[in-house]
């Protein structure tokens, strides 16, 4: 799993581009904290690789998993807390994905 700059090593290792910028999944928003001048290509994104989460904002992807391997990443700061509660479901989800390796 990857917090941050790890949403762009996931990506990276699964060949996915960048792009330099100027809760999919539960159908819920978050309010995360960020600071990002990067995004993941979503042109690049293969068949393997599930959109979780998204921007409001500018519409970049904010969250990634593998949709058969235990693989996840956000690009935002979780553990930032500005919700404060906002990202909890996400550590769970890490903790149950953690339990199946």
């Amino acid at each position: 799993a990857g917090l941050f700059v790890g949403g762009q090593l996931t990506a990276s290792s699964a060949s996915l581009g960048a792009l330099d910028l100027p809760s999919l999944a539960t159908g819920t928003v978050e309010i995360t904290s960020q600071n990002h001048g990067f995004a993941v290509d979503e042109e690049t994104l293969p068949a393997e690789l599930e959109v979780t989460h998204r921007n409001l904002n500018d519409g970049t992807i904010e969250g990634l998993k593998h949709r058969t391997l235990p693989a996840a990443s956000v690009q935002y700061h979780p553990e930032a807390a500005a919700g404060p509660h906002d990202s909890a479901s996400l550590f769970d989800r890490f903790r149950a994905m953690l339990d199946t390796v």
